[in-house]
């Protein structure tokens, strides 16, 4: 079962990690079905996902879109260098911005990358001049992706 280490860190056993791929396969797996694959009851496989939720591992059930036949495909990473101590404020703002799936804070020459996926170039264009309207903005740095290899929003096969 899933014991606490710290904060930051959860056991998992054997049974958890199987519970997690199936899941990770397709979360819309009834408990049933993942208890006669394991060989357990259908009470554990629910305590054990209740757990995985409760303890951070699992934390929500969501579809994963292909945004290509929803008209989005063009993807993009924007890296934004941030006037000093606004970086919070503005990561705040952006990011309910719908073109942006991530934003994350990096090292390096920039202070957060942007993954974010667009219609066109007329619409990338647009974000772009406006994010670059924004005081707090010093500069941007794009890159168009050209080929998706993966793309996996779900987890990585690291249990």
């Amino acid at each position: 079962m899933a014991e606490n280490l710290n904060e930051d860190h959860v056991r998992l056993d054997k049974t958890d990690h199987k519970i997690l791929e199936i899941i990770n396969k397709d979360a819309r797996t009834p408990y049933r079905q993942i208890s006669r694959d394991l060989d357990i009851s259908v009470g554990t496989v629910h305590n054990r996902v209740d757990k995985l939720i409760k303890t951070g591992i699992i934390k929500k059930f969501a579809p994963i879109m292909d945004h290509r036949k929803l008209g989005y495909g063009l993807t993009t990473i924007i890296g934004v260098r941030v006037k000093g101590g606004k970086l919070e404020n503005w990561e705040n703002k952006k990011s309910f911005d719908t073109n942006v799936l991530g934003i994350y804070d990096v090292t390096g020459e920039y202070d957060a990358f942007l993954i974010a996926k667009f219609k066109d170039t007329d619409e990338l264009d647009k974000f772009i001049k406006d994010l670059l309207k924004e005081p707090d903005v010093e500069r941007t740095y794009t890159q168009t992706v050209l080929n998706v290899v993966k793309e996996d929003l779900g987890s990585a096969n690291m249990f």
